[in-house]
């Protein structure tokens, strides 16, 4: 199986995401009593998600390169008969 090339519509979704993961991974909490917000990052979920993303992709890619050998199995296996006898 060969790997599938990622188009740059793909790339630009895969760009847009990694902000948002590195976000999710932000805990944020208020203390009322001090009146203070304290943001952390969690670098364990960054590195789930992550994980999370890294195999999503490679299944799509997986995916995309099955389907394209399915359809040139399918171009290959194109059988065309041509009658030459005409008939007036």
């Amino acid at each position: 199986m060969r790997p599938a090339a990622i188009s740059w519509e793909e790339w630009k979704r895969i760009l847009v995401m990694i902000p948002l993961l590195a976000l999710a991974a932000c805990q944020v909490s208020k203390d009322e009593q001090n009146g203070t917000v304290t943001a952390t990052y969690n670098e364990d979920v960054a590195e789930n998600a992550a994980a999370d993303v890294g195999n999503f992709a490679e299944n799509v890619a997986s995916d995309v390169g099955n389907e394209a050998d399915r359809i040139g199995d399918k171009a290959r296996n194109v059988s065309v008969e041509v009658d030459t006898n005409k008939t007036n």
